[in-house]
């Protein structure tokens, strides 16, 4: 059984990567991680601090050898 971890991709990104990434690691599609990150955004709390803590942590994907 292998793991997938979470990175965020070279290729793809709109900002940061970071709902890509997630979007990869659980097989969603990337434009509805993305909608779903904006729309809580209307809502309040710590999304916006959260999502530069995730940019920050996340690392990029290696690169292809």
């Amino acid at each position: 059984m292998s793991t997938q971890t979470i990175s965020r991709p070279r290729q793809g990104r709109m900002i940061g990567g970071v709902c890509a990434g997630i979007a990869r690691r659980f097989g969603w599609n990337p434009t509805t991680v993305r909608v779903v990150a904006v729309a809580s955004i209307l809502i309040p709390g710590p999304q916006v601090l959260a999502y530069l803590i995730c940019w920050v942590v996340i690392p990029n994907e290696r690169q292809a050898a």
